[in-house]
């Protein structure tokens, strides 16, 4: 009995199309594809995922840098503030005091000596000072305040009666730089020097022959 079997001729055929090598290149090339598409896609993510990182970095850089530029501000402010306080302190520390100078005037009288007036000139020359900054390497530099350079003289006019005139104001004069306010704040040489001397004649104040002379008392340069 024989046996025919009419599928085996389309087993054959497609067992052969499977064992196509073209086919499974094709099936080889298509998973290869795939699989650089999905790498493609995960550079993709990760590319979007940094950027939103940096953007994000910037972002805290960007607020810590306006936060730093603030600072440097304040100091320099707070640099600017503190140089005025200082000259206001040491101007007020060390102004002339007309109630002491005086009570200081109080203090060294003669019977023949009439101190007729006083005048007090105070000078000032000003140098402008620099602001506190910020040089280009982010360096904060602090600033130097402003000076002024103060210059004072005092100037005493007045009339000596004494029976030789002349002898009071050599008197005076003396006495003036023995008294403790003036030693202490007139210069240490020539701090008193006669600027002039008139010729006698009779007072019209006191009736009495007398001279009419002007002392000049120098204090010490002071720059603030």
């Amino acid at each position: 009995m024989i046996r025919l079997n009419l599928l085996a001729e389309a087993k054959a055929a497609e067992e052969t199309r499977r064992r196509d090598p073209v086919k499974r290149s094709l099936w080889l090339a298509g998973l290869i594809v795939a699989l650089i598409l999905a790498w493609s896609s995960s550079l993709q993510l990760k590319s979007i995922l940094d950027h939103s990182e940096v953007g994000r970095l910037e972002a805290t850089i960007n607020s810590h840098s306006s936060e730093y530029q603030l600072v440097l501000d304040n100091q320099t402010r707070t640099a600017d503030i503190k140089g005025k306080l200082a000259g206001l302190r040491q101007l007020s520390a060390n102004r002339l005091l007309n109630g002491t100078l005086l009570n200081a005037l109080q203090q060294t009288t003669f019977d023949e000596v009439q101190l007729l007036r006083l005048r007090v000139e105070q000078l000032y020359t000003t140098f402008a000072g620099t602001k506190a900054r910020t040089n280009e390497s982010g360096v904060f530099v602090p600033g130097k305040p402003a000076t002024a350079t103060e210059n004072t003289l005092l100037t005493l006019e007045g009339a000596d009666s004494a029976f030789n005139p002349g002898d009071g104001l050599n008197k005076y004069r003396e006495a003036l730089a023995r008294n403790p306010y003036f030693k202490q704040v007139l210069v240490k040489t020539n701090g008193i020097t006669l600027k002039s001397l008139a010729a006698p004649e009779i007072s019209a104040l006191t009736g009495k022959r007398s001279v009419i002379f002007t002392l000049e008392c120098h204090y010490p340069e002071i720059t603030r």
